[in-house]
Order: C-alpha cells, then structure tokens, then sequence
C-alpha cells in the first residue's frame, strides 16, 4: 500500500505516543528560555526593598557656623523613610561580621569624621566626606552593581544636603558683608570729610611757605649786602692798623705835627664819640637780633618737628592704605571665588557686584598710589625743615660771633675815645710827655688790632649767616614745592576717597539686595533637575529583555526537536527527493510555527508585554522561529551530530553578538565583525522594534534580511535530500517499477 510521505511523517507521530508528548513539550521549550525567565526577572528593581542593606552610623557630628551639624545623622533618617532598600541600622562590628556571613547584600557605613570633614570647605586643605560602601560581588555580583546605582543616589542626596548647609551659610556672609560694606561706607565718608579739612590746610600751607620763601630771599640778600659791608668794614680795620703802624714810626714827626693836631683833636674826639655811639647803638641792637634768631630757630625746630611727625603720620597713612588695597583684593578674590557657588544669583546681579568689587580695589589703589606721593611730598617736607633749622643755627652762630665782635669793637671804641680824651686833655703837655703819649699810642695800636680781629669774626660769623640764610631760602623754596604737591595729592586722594565711599555704598546696596530663603538654598544646592525624556518606553526589565530571550528560546526549541524528530530518515521509501524534502520540511515549519503561536500567547496574554502591533509582533516571531528552523535543519540533516554541535557553537556565537544584553559596542571588536553574519542579530533587533520603538519600517528591513537565510539554507536542504534519493533510493523504484 502507497503511502505519501508526508502522511506518513504525521501518522508516526501521533501513532508514537512518546514523539508526540516529546514534541508537544518542544513545542514549549521556548516558553521555558523566555517566558519562565522573564517572569522571574519581569522587574526586579522593582522588589529592591527586600533586598537588605546594613547601615552604621558612626558620625560624631560638628559645628558650622554655631549650629550643630549632624549629617550622619540626618543621612539615617532619609535612609528610614525611603524604599530603596531593606535596611538594617546596625553596629560597626556586628554589621562587617553579618556581612561577611552573607546576611547583607551590602554595608553603607558613615566614618565618624563624616560631618567634621564638611566644615572644611573654606579651609586651606577641605577634606572630601568618606562615605564608606562595601559590597560582597561573591555573593551575589548583580546586588554590587546595584549598589552602585543606589550609592550615586545618596551620594547625591548627601551633596544636595552639604550644598544647601553652605548655600544657606554663604547667604548670610553676604548679608554680613554687606553691613560690613556699609560700615566701610560711612568710614570713607569720614575719611573723605578728614581728606578735604587736610586739602584746606594743604593749601595754606603752600600760601604761608610761599610767603616764607619770598621773605626768605629777601632776608638772604640783606645778608648778602651786611656780609659785603663787614667785608669792607674788614678792609678798613686793616687799613686802620697799617696806619697806625705807620703814624707809630712816624712818631719822630709827631712832636712837629702837635700843633696842628691839637686843632683837629677836638675834631677827632667829636668823630669817634659818634662812632662809639654808633657802634654801642649796634652793640644794644644785636642782643635783639640774637633773640629774634633764637626765636625763629624755636620755631624753625617746631615746624621741622612737626614735618617729621607728619611724615611718620603719611608712613602710617601709606601702610594703612596699602593694606586697604590689599585687603579689598583679598575680599574681592573672596567673592570671586565664591561666585560659581551663586548659581541661584542672576548673572546680571554677578556682574554688578564683580564690577562694585572691582571699583572698589580701583579706589584703594588710588588711595594707596596717593597716600605714598603724600608720605614723599611729607618726607620732602621734613627734609627742607631740618635743612632750615640748620641754616638758622648757623645764623644764631654767626649772630653771636658779629656780638662779640662788636663788644671788642666797642671796647677798643671806648679805649679810642678814652685816648682821644686824653689826648686832648693832655695836649699842653702832648710835647712834654711824649714819652707817655707813645705808652697810650700804643694802647691806640692794640686797640686797633683788637678792632682789626673783632671785624675778622664779624666776617666769619656774617659768612656763617650768609651761609644758613642760603639754606635758609632753599629749604622754604623745598618746603614751597612740596607742599604744593601736598596739595595736589591731598585733591588726588579727596577724589579718591570720594569715589571710595560712593562704590562702597554701591556695593553695600547690591550686597543688600540679595535676599535668601529655603528655595533659594535648595536652587543652590540642586540646580539642575534631570527631566528624563525617553524616545521609546520600555517599562522593566522584562521588557528590555524579552526579544533577546524570545530568540533564544525559539533557537534552542528548534534544536530540541532534531533530538526526538529524525530530520533524514522517512517513515517510507520517497517518491522523489523533493517529496522527501517536503515531508521533513512541512513537520519541522509546522513546529516552528507552532512554538511562535505559544511564545507570542504567553507574551501577550499571561505576561501581558505591550507591543506596539500585535499581528506584526506575531508575524515577525514566526519568521524567526522559521529562519532558525531552516539554519538547524541544513546542518543537522546533512552532518548529523557534528552538525548539532556546530548548532551549539553557533548558539554561543549568537548569544554573545546579538547586542540582546549589552551594547555591541562593548564587547570584543573581533566579535562585532561576527555581529552581522549571525541571524540572532536581526531577530533582535527587529523584535526590539516591534515591541518597543515601534519602527517598523526597521522591523521589514530587518525581516528581508533574515529572509535570506532560509533562502539559502532550505535550498541547500533540498539539494541535499535529491542528492541522498538519487544514491539510496532510485535504483530500488525503478527496479520496483520494473
């Protein structure tokens, strides 16, 4: 009886009870690979509460600012109130034994300088805040790297936290430091009303030592013309005592001349009264002199005094703005650094302060810059006074020396009038003592040398004097220049203070506009909130998953089947090698078909995925389930068990190419080249756009591809099985037939 082959494929099965529940259960293979799986691991993240964490706290806690800061502490609480996972409050030790004892997934431990280390920041050297995560990948590797996830949370939470704590203290810094810039305000205000009392009295100093200078080169050239006078007055003393030593060895003709001198004698005793009244007018005149130069010289002294002091003072004045300079710069610097932390500032409200920050170092440098030229126009100053206390000591010297010599003047004046006198009184008996008149002629002599020594000092205290009243005029001419650039730096720093007060007030405004609360501590502690925009949805792990596992398991269901199923041998002798094709081909598609049908049922109805379109989901799993189908078929009929095994080798390679887990990118590059030759490739990606993105125009693309494969592996199948008929087979038919 003639029986066609495929009837007799399907009669053997259902006639073989045990083939028939063999493949019925490889027909549910695929639902072990995928649907069992993925229903173990639909979403696990979502059951990460059960997961039990350990958590030791062993914060001491700190304090910022006056306040008590407990970060661990508060870390514990927010731990408390979230699900993320089960967690165990737990001691240091017991918490390390357990964990090691696999009781703990892992531990999250807070050290005890946790918080201390949080105070650092505006320290030289801020310490980072060390929190401590342990994990045990021996016991459950996925569980670490979980962890991880979770500790870049609260990584964040603890940040979000410390930020908020500095934002809340830089606040109120810059509060304080706007009283503080107010404060320095009305102190430049002072400042400023101090600067323009001293621009007023700078000015009279420059119109009296103006004054001075003028008088001062008047007085020199009075000196100048008494020096000239005592130098001719020096002449004459010594032509005086050529002549008396002439009229001495002209004594022998005196005794003739006596009677015509005794005429001019009244005459000369007349002369020389007048002129001892007029030296001892002089004489009388120079102790007030004298007085009046020990005066000046008092003052001279005082004024030098005081330009010292001063000039000491403007040293002081120079350090004080200096250091002014220094510290605006310091303070700018300060804020500078701190601007990247005001994000919660405006840009704009940055820049005005930055600019206020920067007038105001501007200003202080120009008060410095000023207060330096004032301490050198001061150190001028006290230079030129010290010059003309010397130069009025000198004239105070040169004083007393032209009063001594007007004494001896006076004295040999009064001994020139005594002689005269006596000459007169004794001139009856000039002739007959003449020996005694040559004793007074004499005293005449010594008198004249006297005189003749006396004008000697006169000149050298009136070189003396002619000397300091030259210092004199050069330091009130000094004195005149620099106060007059006393003067223009005392405007210089009246501006300066000026613009000091009115950047510092402006600063002190801005400052004092920036207003905080809550929210503006939490925008600096959080500015940027992550909006998390997906292209496509894929809603668990499951999901994710699901076209990888679907390809697997309808893989390893169509290699199942060539266990149970023989994929060569008939169930009677072939008509054709077609029809033995045929009848192998038609069971293998049917099952395959079939293991579609149950994997896109468990799919969509017990786990309920959410494809994007239901018939193309189903459609695209039967192309796969026959592509596979058509691959295992061409290599387990044609090499059998060395054929299942190049299958297995196959799967390996398929598994590990398919981008079904991880990218495809970080795996091997030799494996990528591998990517594009294997059939999985497509099945996932085409299944990954059905389910999730909904490209479906990248499902066909991918479904022509995988079309190919059958294309060529059921041709070669087919070769194979007319090839086989023809060496078994076709003798014994036409012997048959015969």
């Amino acid at each position: 009886m003639k029986t066609g082959s495929l009837k007799a494929e399907v009669s053997s099965i259902f006639k073989n009870r045990m083939k028939l529940i063999s493949i019925i259960a490889i027909i549910f293979i695929p639902i072990l690979y995928s649907g069992i799986y993925l229903w173990a691991f639909w979403d696990p993240y979502g059951n990460l509460e059960k997961l039990p964490v350990a958590v030791v706290n062993e914060d001491s806690g700190a304090k910022m600012d006056g306040k008590k800061l407990e970060l661990g502490k508060d870390l514990v609480d927010n731990l408390k109130e979230s699900n993320d996972f089960d967690f165990t409050f737990i001691e240091k030790e017991k918490g390390y034994k357990n964990l090691e004892n696999q009781k703990y997934y892992m531990l999250i431990e807070i050290p005890k300088d946790f918080s201390e280390n949080a105070t650092t920041l505006m320290e030289d050297n801020p310490k980072k805040l060390d929190l401590i995560y342990v994990s045990n990948p021996g016991y459950n590797f996925i569980s670490g790297q979980i962890g991880n996830s979770a500790m870049e949370k609260i990584k964040e939470s603890v940040s979000k936290e410390i930020t908020k704590t500095y934002a809340e203290s830089i606040f109120d810094n810059i509060g304080e430091m706007a009283d503080g810039l107010k404060s320095a305000s009305d102190g430049a205000k002072k400042l400023e009303e101090g600067t323009s009392k001293v621009q007023s009295g700078s000015k009279d100093v420059y119109n009296n030592l103006a004054t001075l200078a003028e008088k001062s080169i008047a007085f020199n050239q009075g000196v100048s013309s008494a020096n000239a006078g005592v130098k001719d007055l020096k002449d004459g003393a010594e032509n005086l005592a050529e002549g008396l030593g002439k009229l001495q060895t002209g004594q022998s003709n005196l005794t003739d001349a006596a009677s015509k001198l005794q005429a001019g004698d009244q005459s000369i005793l007349n002369g020389i009264s007048q002129t001892t009244e007029g030296i001892n007018s002089v004489k009388n005149s120079i102790p007030a002199l004298i007085n009046g130069t020990s005066k000046l010289k008092e003052g001279s002294d005082t004024l030098s005094n005081g330009l010292t002091n001063w000039s000491e003072k403007s040293s002081e004045l120079v350090d004080g703005a200096k250091q002014l300079n220094a510290g605006t710069k310091q303070l700018q610097e300060t804020i500078n650094s701190m601007l990247p932390l005001l994000e919660g500032v405006p840009e704009e409200k940055q820049k005005e302060l930055a600019a206020a920050l920067q007038s105001l170092v501007d200003g202080s440098a120009s008060v410095a810059a000023n207060t330096e030229g004032l301490s050198q126009a001061a150190n001028q100053l006290a230079s030129g006074g010290e010059t003309l206390s010397t130069g009025l000591t000198n004239l105070n010297q040169g004083h007393e020396k032209l009063q001594s010599g007007v004494n001896q003047l006076a004295d040999g004046s009064a001994k020139l009038q005594r002689g005269s006198q006596q000459q007169v009184a004794g001139q009856k008996q000039f002739i007959a003592g003449l020996n005694t008149y040559s004793d007074q002629f004499g005293n005449a002599v010594n008198g004249s040398t006297e005189l003749v020594k006396g004008v000697e000092s006169l000149q050298s205290g009136m070189d003396t004097l002619a000397s300091g009243s030259s210092a004199l005029s050069n330091g009130t001419n000094k004195l005149k220049e620099g106060s007059k650039e006393l003067a223009d730096g005392t405007n210089s720093l009246v501006d300066g203070s000026k613009e000091l007060s009115s950047k510092l007030k402006d600063g002190a405004d801005d400052a004092g506009s920036i207003h905080s609360d809550d929210k503006t501590y939490d925008m600096v502690a959080s500015p940027v909130e992550l909006s998390d925009k997906k292209i496509t949805d894929v809603p668990n792990y499951g999901t994710g998953l699901a076209p990888y596992f679907i390809s697997l398991g309808l893989f390893v269901g169509a290699l199942m089947l060539s266990i149970v199923f023989s994929f060569d041998e008939p169930e009677v002798m072939p008509k054709s090698g077609f029809r033995w094709f045929l009848s192998k081909t038609a069971i293998l598609m049917t099952v395959g078909i079939l293991q579609a049908l149950v994997v896109s049922f468990i799919m969509l109805v017990v786990l309920k995925v959410d494809v994007q379109s239901v018939p193309l989901f189903i459609l695209f799993t039967i192309i796969i389930s026959l592509v596979f189908f058509s691959i295992i078929q061409f290599l387990v009929t044609t090499l059998g068990n060395p054929g299942r095994f190049l299958v297995v080798i196959l799967l390996i390679f398929q598994l590990t190419t398919s981008a079904g887990t991880f990218p495809l990118e970080l795996i091997p590059d030799i494996l990528q080249g591998v990517h594009a030759l294997l059939p999985m490739s497509y099945s996932v990606a085409g299944l990954k756009a059905v389910i999730s993105s909904g490209d479906f125009a990248f499902m066909w693309h991918n479904a022509w591809i995988l079309a190919i494969y059958p294309a060529i592996f059921i041709i070669g199948t087919l070769i194979y099985f007319v090839a086989m008929f023809k060496r078994k087979y076709a003798n014994g038919i036409q012997t048959a037939e015969q």
